[in-house]
């Protein structure tokens, strides 16, 4: 899993943190009678949920993006008779349907 390094732009992890932060400080205002904490608890847990959304939808755009640009690479690849552009486009649509700890190696 890669860590955000740009504080302003969205991530699951943080979205998730943010969610479960807001139900138990939202069952703490229920528990106790605090309204405040109960507002408090649903709006976090409000604000991490559409973080988790946001960072959904910005890894869907990022992964067509490259999808579009492996495509693009083997086509041209193909039709100039350039086989490593080609391989480069395959390996890159490939490398988007694995997981992104997976590393390629050479069979022994």
């Amino acid at each position: 899993m890669s860590s955000n390094t740009n504080s302003n732009e969205p991530s699951k992890l943080t979205g998730q943190f943010h969610s479960a932060k807001g139900t138990v400080v939202e069952a703490i205002g229920n528990t106790t009678g605090a309204t405040s904490w109960t507002q408090s608890g649903q709006q976090e847990h409000a604000a991490g949920e559409a973080e988790v959304k946001a960072a959904q939808a910005k890894g869907y755009v990022e992964g067509t993006s490259d999808r579009i640009e492996g495509k693009y690479d083997s086509v041209v690849g193909a039709v100039t008779g350039d086989k490593t552009q080609q391989a480069s486009g395959y390996v890159a649509n490939l490398s988007l349907l694995l997981p992104p700890d997976f590393r390629f190696t050479r069979p022994l």
